[in-house]
């Protein structure tokens, strides 16, 4: 039984290594010369700055598939709603570039590190193919801002991890919204090149912050300590915000358009131990976690929406700062 387990195995990752040949092999290693493996590709005339984001988990999976394909039209459509969702926080200020990738389906996050990491590998081997696509492409040495939530931004860190050291991509970089996802110790530590936002106007930075109820102790997530800005005050410590400085929640729906929007919704501060971000004035009755892999009082998927207008403004900040 060990034996057929192993083979199993085995067999899994050698499927998921060929997946990634095939596609190179078909497209000459060049899979984003096609316009339609983009979702947006340099949509805004006349903006300041370069937005490269990279959409979160909307795949689910099955038993045998831990991997979207690039020829789901069907989920192709959810991709693309999911990134409309966050692309009013980023227009005003940026040229949007966002690629289609194999991103690891939602039934990975289920698995052990071990098993999981080879389905982030394919993701993470699409969007690395994008950017350098785009770079080469594209840019044209403009300001980027750099954009993930959720799987996005943990393949938006696998990237500040690959090119950010270098003087070239730092030298472009406005800022980094790595929210949804954790930067730890360890990140900093491997990668001192790596800055977390210490303020409102800083530039070359990670923007990070995970939102979770006050009694919250553990998150699929968060399993450990992370880094945070707090973007009611943008503060880094525990000094609390009031939902006075809540300047809208926003709940947009795929087109792209404000559902609904609540001015001082809540207030936050961060957890001196966990580093995340813990909302004051909401309850997880009104806003759950909707998916099975959290908990109640886990917001991941509201990190974007309780604070919608704090971070449009932010954005438009940055870019600015930037350039002064």
């Amino acid at each position: 039984m060990k034996n057929r387990i192993k083979i199993s195995i085995f067999v899994v990752v050698l499927l998921a290594v060929a997946a990634v040949v095939s596609y190179a092999a078909i497209n000459g290693g060049n899979l984003y010369a096609e316009p339609q493996n983009w979702a947006y590709i340099g949509v805004g005339k006349n903006k300041q700055a370069d937005l490269f984001i990279i959409c979160p988990t909307v795949y689910i999976g099955d038993e045998s598939t831990f991997n979207m394909s690039l020829d789901d039209t069907k989920t192709k459509e959810s991709f693309l709603g999911a990134l409309n969702m966050e692309r009013g926080i980023y227009e005003d200020r940026c040229r949007i570039y966002a690629p289609y990738y194999r991103q690891a389906a939602l039934n990975v996050y289920t698995l052990d590190e071990a098993s999981s990491e080879q389905y982030f590998e394919i993701a993470y081997s699409d969007v690395k193919d994008a950017f350098t696509y785009y770079m080469k492409n594209y840019n044209d040495d403009r300001p980027i801002v750099l954009a993930g939530f959720s799987q996005g931004a943990d393949m938006a860190l696998r990237l500040m991890k690959d090119y950010f050291g270098e003087d070239k991509y730092k030298d472009q970089l406005v800022a980094a919204y790595i929210v949804g996802w954790r930067v730890t110790e360890n990140d900093l530590v491997e990668y001192p090149f790596l800055k977390m936002a210490q303020g409102e106007t800083d530039t070359g930075v990670i923007v990070s912050f995970n939102s979770e109820a006050v009694d919250v102790d553990y998150s699929i997530i968060v399993p450990e300590s992370t880094f945070s800005i707090n973007p009611l005050n943008w503060k880094t410590d525990s000094t609390s915000a009031g939902k006075e400085l809540n300047l809208g929640a926003c709940f947009t729906d795929y087109s792209g358009q404000i559902a609904t929007e609540i001015p001082q919704l809540t207030g936050a501060y961060i957890d001196p131990g966990r580093g995340t971000l813990k909302i004051t004035d909401v309850s997880s009755q009104d806003y759950p976690p909707v998916l099975d892999i959290f908990k109640d009082g886990v917001y991941h998927l509201y990190d974007y929406q309780f604070f919608y207008k704090n971070l449009q403004e932010n954005v438009k900040t940055r870019v600015e700062s930037y350039f002064e």
